[in-house]
């Protein structure tokens, strides 16, 4: 009689637990849609007022920044650099290469440094110019190049940098 009421409380308590999870089964799972995703609507938007909002501005001219930017500040700004690249005449190169005399010189101008092939084949020189828009976005100036730097955005510390980068040299380039 024993064992009848052992085995009885087993599969009452197997039948309550398949009733316990039809229910539970039930009340949380949503129905099934007819696709794996929900439709939102989504008023029109016109497209070319959006692109014109979201186009890059341009940056302006780095002649003018350049008339009030401090190497001393640059220099003080550098010390972001400073893991990857040296500044000293005849420096060694680490991550980065070594950037004195840079001010002017051609892109991938070191034959001691391994650089990116988008910056090998980069055609020009480092002028004020391209300094300013390198130092702001360097992965959208040199698509490709292995700098890993996200870029100054402040304008004024764009300036003090390339003030100092120019500095860097036995014979600075003139200032436009």
């Amino acid at each position: 009689m024993e064992n009848n009421k052992i085995l009885a409380a087993i599969l009452c308590a197997g039948i309550l637990f398949m009733i316990t999870g039809f229910i539970a089964e039930g009340a949380i799972r949503p129905e099934k849609l007819a696709k794996n995703a929900y439709h939102v609507e989504v008023a029109a938007v016109d497209t070319g007022a959006a692109t014109a909002d979201a186009a890059p501005k341009e940056l302006p001219p780095i002649a003018t920044l350049l008339a009030s930017a401090s190497a001393d500040e640059g220099a003080k700004s550098f010390k972001k650099c400073a893991a990857c690249h040296t500044p000293e005449k005849d420096g060694p190169n680490k991550v980065g290469p070594n950037l004195w005399n840079i001010v002017n010189a051609k892109h991938a101008h070191l034959d001691n440094f391994s650089y990116s092939a988008a910056l090998k084949g980069f055609p020009g020189i480092w002028d004020y110019e391209g300094l300013n828009k390198f130092l702001h976005k360097p992965q959208k100036y040199v698509p490709g190049t292995k700098m890993a730097f996200a870029g100054l955005n402040n304008e004024q510390e764009r300036a003090n940098m390339i003030a100092y980068l120019r500095s860097l040299s036995d014979n600075p380039v003139p200032l436009p």
